[in-house]
Formats: C-alpha cells, sequence, structure tokens
C-alpha cells in the first residue's frame, strides 16, 4: 500500500514539473537563432518591435540617486 502512495506522489511531483517546465518555456522569448545571427552579420542589428527604448535621463537619474547614498563602513570585529 506504501509503495502504491510512493509512486502515486512521485508521478504528480513529475507531472507538476513537466507541467511548470512547459509553462516557463512558453512564457520565455525563443532564444538566438540561425536567422538573427545571419542579420547580426549582415546588418549589424537585430529590431525589436516589442521591447520599449531605455529612459536614458530616468536612469541617469537613477544611478546619480545610487551614487549619492552614503555609505557606513562595516564594523570591524576582532
Amino acid at each position: 500500500m506504501t509503495g502504491y502512495i510512493f509512486v502515486a506522489l512521485a508521478v504528480l511531483v513529475a507531472v507538476a514539473g513537466w507541467r511548470r517546465r512547459s509553462e516557463l518555456r512558453r512564457r520565455t522569448r525563443p532564444g538566438v537563432t540561425d536567422e538573427i545571427v545571419q542579420r547580426i552579420e549582415t546588418v549589424g542589428r537585430v529590431d525589436a518591435e516589442d521591447v520599449e527604448p531605455v529612459d536614458l535621463e530616468l536612469a541617469r537619474a537613477e544611478e546619480d540617486e545610487f551614487w549619492a547614498q552614503t555609505w557606513d563602513e562595516p564594523e570591524e570585529n576582532w
């Protein structure tokens, strides 16, 4: 009886893992394909319509804010 429960749980875990993996694959964009590599070699770039351009002003402001923070020196406990 215990063996059947173990097998049933193992099957459930395997199915859940398989479904999760397939869901993650569906969500992620495809990797670099041969077509993309050829386009980079001939044109020098790949345009993506679904990617928003980076807001450089916002990035600069956040970087300035980061570097303006004061950092406490770590306490040395000897």
